[in-house]
C-alpha cells in the first residue's frame, strides 16, 4: 500500500491543505487498492502557483546553457529509474510489462531528447535589418495531463516549458500517480530550482478548474478529452490566457486500392489494440475500398482473435485491463451501441474475455459493415474497438476519412509513394503517417478541429510557452 499525501512545491514535499479528500488507487487488472491518494483544494493550487510565480523573474533569465544542463541532469535521472517507471505503469493503469518496458517508460525520454536537441539552435531573437523580434517565455504555466501515455505527456509539457524558460505547475492525472511521483522525485535530485516546477494532485473540478482560472497563470496545457478541453477554455476565458489543447480523436486509416491489404489491415489492428485501445492518435476507423473489403474483414477478425488479453505482468499479453472501472464501463456501453446499430460484431463483442472474472478487461473487438454515420464511427471510444467502412473509389474515401468532427491523425496505406503523399495533403489532421511510419519525436503534433489547438513536441512545442517581443530602434 503506497499512501501519496504529499505534493511537490517550492522544492519542498509538503502536506495537503485543510480539506483535502482521499481516492484509492486501483491496480486495473485485479480491481484491488494499491495506495491512497490525496487531492488538492484550490488553496493548494494557490500555493503551487505563488511559488512558480515567484520563481519566473530568475529562471526567465536563465541561459540556454543552464537548461540544457537541466534537462540532461533530468534524462540521465530518469534513465536510471526506467524499470522503476514501468512497473509503475504497469500497476496504475494495467499496460503490459512489454509495452511499458519498450515504450510506456522510455518515450518520456525521446521527447526530451526532441526538446534538447531542438533547444541547441533555436532561435529566441531574429534580425529584421536595424530591428529584432525576441521570443520570450510567456510566465507561469499550469500543466494538465491524461493518464493514457503519462510519461510522454508529462514529459514533453515539462520539458517545453523548461527549454522556453517557464516555471510551471504540474497536475498528473490522478489515475496515474505513481510515476508522477517518481518524476517530481527525479525533478529534485536533479537540482530544478525551487519554484521552477511544481506539482500536485487533484480533480479536474477543483485544482485543474483552480489553476486554468488563476490570474497568475499564464498558460494552459491539457492533454486530456475534447470535454475537459472545452471546460479548461471557458474556464481561462476570463483571464486572456493561452490554451493549449491536445484532445480526442477518431482517426481513419485510408487504405488505398493499390496497397498491401494484409499488411495494412494488420498493422491498422495493431495499432488500435495497443494500450488496449486506450492511444488519442489510434486509427479507429479503417476505411477499405470495396472490391478489397471482404479479404479485409476476414484478416482484421483473424488479427484480432489472435491478440493475447491478460496479466500485464506476463510477457506474451498483448493488451491488459482499461486503465479504470468508469473508463471500462464506458468501452462495454459503446459496444453494446455497436451492436444494436447494426454494425456486424466479427471480433471480440462485450463483456470481459474468456477466463478472466475480475479486472476491468475487454475483449479485442471489431465491427464490420460500419457507416460513418453511426456513434461508433462518429464518437472517441477510447478501447480496443476498430470499426470498419467500405467505401468506393478514391474521392469517397477522402471524404470519408474527413467526415468526423476529430482531426488529430490520419493514415494512408498506399504501394505508390506519389499518391499517398497526394491523398496525405488532403486529409483534415494534424498528422499523418502512410504506411506505418514511425512517430519522429522531432515533428509538430497537435489536432485540427475538435481534436485542439496548438502543438507539442521539438521546436514547435516551445514556441507554445514563448511570447513574441518585436523591438525598433
Amino acid at each position: 500500500m503506497r499512501d501519496l499525501d504529499a505534493f511537490y512545491i517550492n522544492r519542498e514535499w509538503v502536506a495537503p491543505s485543510a480539506g483535502a479528500t482521499e481516492m484509492d488507487v486501483v491496480n486495473p487488472a485485479t480491481e484491488e487498492v494499491i495506495g491512497k491518494l490525496s487531492l488538492g483544494t484550490a488553496g493548494d493550487a494557490d500555493r503551487a502557483v505563488a511559488a512558480a510565480r515567484a520563481a519566473f523573474p530568475s529562471w526567465s533569465q536563465s541561459s540556454r546553457e543552464e537548461r540544457i544542463a537541466l534537462l540532461e541532469r533530468v534524462m540521465a535521472l530518469y534513465k536510471a529509474r526506467l524499470g522503476e517507471i514501468g512497473e509503475a505503469v504497469r500497476v496504475e493503469m494495467g499496460a503490459p510489462v512489454s509495452l511499458c518496458d519498450a515504450v510506456q517508460a522510455p518515450i518520456g525520454l525521446a521527447y526530451m531528447q526532441a526538446t534538447v536537441e531542438a533547444l541547441r539552435d533555436f532561435e529566441f531573437e531574429t534580425s529584421h535589418g536595424r530591428n529584432y523580434v525576441r521570443r520570450e517565455p510567456i510566465g507561469v504555466a499550469a500543466l494538465v495531463t491524461a493518464w493514457n501515455w503519462p510519461l510522454a505527456l508529462i514529459a514533453a509539457k515539462v520539458g517545453a516549458a523548461i527549454a522556453a524558460g517557464c516555471t510551471m505547475v504540474l497536475k498528473p492525472s490522478e489515475i496515474s500517480p505513481l510515476d508522477a511521483r517518481i518524476f517530481a522525485e527525479i525533478m529534485h535530485e536533479a537540482g530544478t530550482p525551487a519554484g521552477v516546477f511544481n506539482m500536485l494532485y487533484g480533480e479536474g473540478r477543483t485544482v485543474g478548474a483552480r489553476l486554468s482560472s488563476h490570474p497568475d497563470v499564464d498558460m494552459v496545457s491539457i492533454t486530456g478529452s475534447t470535454r475537459a478541453g472545452v471546460e479548461v477554455a471557458i474556464s481561462a476565458a476570463p483571464t486572456v490566457k493561452r490554451v493549449h489543447l491536445e484532445l480526442g480523436g477518431k482517426s481513419p486509416l485510408l487504405i488505398l486500392d493499390d496497397a498491401d491489404i494484409a499488411a495494412a489491415v494488420q498493422g491498422g489492428v495493431a495499432s488500435v489494440m495497443m494500450n488496449s485501445g486506450q492511444t488519442c492518435i489510434a486509427p479507429t476507423r479503417m476505411l477499405v475500398p470495396r472490391n478489397h473489403y471482404n479479404e479485409a474483414v476476414t484478416v482484421a477478425a483473424a488479427t484480432a482473435n489472435a491478440l493475447k488479453v491478460g496479466d500485464p505482468a506476463d510477457t506474451a499479453t498483448k493488451l491488459g485491463p482499461i486503465s479504470n472501472r468508469a473508463q471500462y464501463e464506458k468501452v462495454q456501453r459503446m459496444i453494446c451501441i455497436g451492436v444494436e446499430e447494426g454494425a456486424r460484431l466479427i471480433a471480440g463483442g462485450p463483456g470481459r474475455p474468456e477466463g478472466l472474472d475480475k479486472g476491468f478487461f475487454a475483449r479485442p473487438t471489431v465491427f464490420a459493415d460500419v457507416s460513418n454515420d453511426m456513434t461508433i464511427a462518429r464518437e472517441e471510444v477510447f478501447g480496443p474497438v476498430l470499426v470498419m467502412i467500405p467505401y468506393d473509389n478514391e474521392e469517397d474515401g477522402i471524404a470519408i476519412a474527413n467526415d468526423t468532427p476529430y482531426g488529430l491523425a490520419a493514415y494512408v496505406a498506399s504501394g505508390d509513394a506519389t499518391r499517398a503523399r497526394r491523398v496525405a495533403a488532403r486529409l483534415r489532421a494534424g498528422s499523418v503517417r502512410i504506411n506505418g511510419a514511425q512517430v519522429d519525436f522531432s515533428l509538430p503534433f497537435g489536432g485540427y478541429k475538435a481534436s485542439g489547438n496548438g502543438r507539442e513536441n521539438g521546436g514547435h512545442g516551445i514556441l507554445e510557452y514563448l511570447e513574441v517581443k518585436s523591438v525598433s530602434l
